[in-house]
């Protein structure tokens, strides 16, 4: 009788591939998932960073670096970052902040400058740790959402699910309805192209007026790009919504929790 293959285990790290049946019974019972994936739920970070962390030996199970974000588990049991063990994903949570001018997105900034993450400290201490959903720039203000579930904060960004954001600015210049009426069949602007835009003007006062726009990829910077291409300068800008979540009625600098039923019900309505 010839000897048995051994199992495959998709917990395994090796260099040898898995055999193709085991990859495909594992992958038809669902048995587990990508590293960078399972890492990302956890709200350790993106994907992109986390497999960045993965390429710089951050990463590790049971004491053993590991090389590849396509490694397969089934659990984050005896999975570290940066020597530190990783906690299970919790229940996928979204957060309404009204991030005040002048804080900056980022995790840390060596300048200096104050990130949202110092602000949030202070206000909410006890909230467990969360990513932005999308940036918004030092001096933008408005609605910034939170989250600890790195699969949904990528699901909320990707262009392709088509997640609407709002945004009002007050602008210095002339600009007609017809020219921001345009917007909504995309421009292109030193060789970058911006998607359908729904862009009003709301009232003017002499040369300065408000103007809604209303876009779903949200390149950096791109209503600022967009209006200072036809003309305006901006002098203040700011998110109103983001999916269907409001700033309306959350005061600047304050954080507030989604209810886990608006959360459910906006995730199914994802592509």
């Amino acid at each position: 009788m010839p000897p048995r293959k051994p199992k495959f285990d998709p917990l395994q790290q090796s260099e040898t591939p898995p055999e193709p049946a085991a990859r495909k019974t594992t992958s038809a019972l669902g048995e587990g998932q990508r590293i960078a994936k399972l890492l990302a739920r956890a709200g350790i970070a993106s994907r992109r960073e986390i497999e960045r962390m993965i390429e710089g030996g951050r990463v590790a199970r049971d004491g053993v670096a590991i090389t590849t974000p396509a490694t397969v588990l089934t659990s984050l049991h005896g999975i570290t970052v940066d020597g530190k063990a990783v906690k299970e994903p919790a229940p996928a949570k979204l957060w309404r902040f009204h991030k005040p001018a002048g804080l900056l997105t980022a995790a840390r900034d060596f300048t200096g400058r104050e990130t949202i993450y110092d602000h949030l400290a202070r206000v909410a201490p006890e909230a467990p740790r969360m990513m932005p959903v999308g940036r918004l720039d030092l001096n933008t203000e408005g609605l910034l959402l939170m989250t600890n579930d790195g699969e949904l904060k990528r699901q909320m960004e990707l262009p392709a699910t088509g997640v609407e954001r709002t945004y009002r600015a007050r602008a210095f210049g002339e600009v007609s309805q017809s020219q921001l009426e345009d917007l909504i069949h995309g421009i292109t602007i030193e060789g970058i192209r911006y998607g359908k835009i729904d862009a009003n003007l709301e009232r003017r006062t002499g040369r300065n007026g408000w103007i809604e726009m209303t876009l779903t990829e949200g390149k950096n910077r791109e209503v600022r790009r967009v209006l200072e291409h036809l003309g305006l300068k901006v002098s203040r800008l700011i998110r109103t919504r983001y999916g269907p979540f409001l700033l309306e009625g959350l005061e600047p600098g304050a954080l507030e929790e989604v209810r886990r039923h608006d959360l459910i019900t906006f995730r199914n309505t994802l592509k």
